[in-house]
């Protein structure tokens, strides 16, 4: 058996010399190399970007999603989209750890993990779709996977249903930067807080912040303005198109007395809300675009030209100890939890 690169160099396709995730096609041949592990896939969770875009070029038809997702693997040996460039990820069962790893980690064959690394970097086959929840983009399917030595992963715990822990899994580093960030006392605004990212940042900004600090949820829709409302845990929720950032500004000036926001936490699935997001930040605050759906170029040019001195952060999935703050967080809070498990636990 080959030992293979930590990274997944070996895997590699087109182009060459470039790392898993950016590569156009990597090799998801499923014969492991020495330290790769080889998964049993259930379920993959589709990134919340990737999968809207897909829903509407489909026109939100089952079948033509499955299809054009596999038509995504065939192509690239990934699920990568091409038009978010962003992935997901999965749960599944361990079918083999290679021995180069073998009690170097705390996996054997037939433990249920979630992987903690986008699918726009994992090698994956889908034999069969069996099953699809086109609102939440969690997706059953008979297939397989490969994860690398330096993959991240977290065991399923066994007191919270699989689909809830792979809906908080999924978006487990957007909290757990929020942590970081968020500072007693703060003003936060969430621009998108009806979705999974969103909910659980104002959750934890909420703790963050404290009963001194200031939280403001923004969501389209007063459905999910209203669902956010019951949660009790936002000071105010606006109902507000982010991609209409003067909206964003009038509104957050009013409910802030003018100072706007310490910290902006943008979880949108779609393009377009770079401005409100720097225009709901004070100058010197901090905007952290946790959205897959972000241009970078239009954030940093779009704060240049409003004269926005904005501390600009891109959103990492990995945080050090993210998996299981967020799965505190969902522990921590009953009502937090009640929603998941009403949204993603079916």
């Amino acid at each position: 058996m080959k030992a293979g690169n930590r990274y997944g160099l070996h895997r590699v396709l087109e182009p060459q010399g470039t790392m898993p995730q950016p590569a156009w096609r990597i090799d998801n041949t499923m014969e492991i190399y020495s330290n790769e592990i080889l998964i049993d896939v259930e379920t993959l969770n589709i990134d919340s970007a990737s999968f809207v875009q897909i829903k509407e070029t489909e026109g939100n038809d089952p079948d033509r999603i499955g299809a054009h997702m596999k038509k995504i693997v065939a192509e690239r040996g990934k699920h990568h989209n091409p038009v978010t460039g962003s992935g997901g990820m999965l749960i599944g069962s361990i079918r083999e750890v290679g021995p180069e790893l073998q009690g170097k980690i705390d996996l054997q064959a037939g433990d249920r993990i979630a992987t903690l690394v986008s699918l726009s970097l994992t090698p994956l086959t889908i034999e069969e779709i069996t099953g699809m929840d086109v609102k939440t983009g969690q997706v059953d399917i008979k297939g397989q996977a490969i994860l690398f030595e330096s993959g991240l992963y977290a065991k399923l715990p066994s007191d919270l249903p699989d689909r809830v822990a792979l809906a908080v899994l999924d978006v487990c580093g957007a909290p757990a930067q929020t942590a970081r960030m968020v500072n007693n006392g703060d003003t936060v605004v969430v621009l998108g807080a009806g979705g999974k990212s969103g909910t659980m940042v104002l959750f934890q900004a909420r703790k963050s912040a404290g009963p001194t600090g200031k939280i403001i949820a923004i969501e389209y829709g007063e459905a999910g303005c209203e669902r956010l409302r019951s949660l009790g845990i936002a000071d105010e929720v606006l109902n507000l198109d982010a991609t209409k950032p003067v909206d964003v500004l009038l509104a957050v000036e009013e409910a802030t007395n003018g100072k706007c926001a310490d910290v902006t936490i943008n979880c949108v699935n779609i393009p377009g809300t770079e401005m409100a997001s720097i225009l709901a930040t004070r100058d010197e605050g901090t905007v952290y675009f946790f959205s897959m759906a972000t241009s970078f170029t239009a954030a940093a040019l779009g704060a240049e030209g409003v004269g926005k001195d904005v501390n600009m952060i891109i959103g990492n999935g990995y945080t050090k100890g993210h998996a299981d703050l967020s799965l505190n967080l969902m522990r921590e809070y009953p009502q937090l939890q009640d929603l998941f498990a009403q949204k993603y636990g079916v």
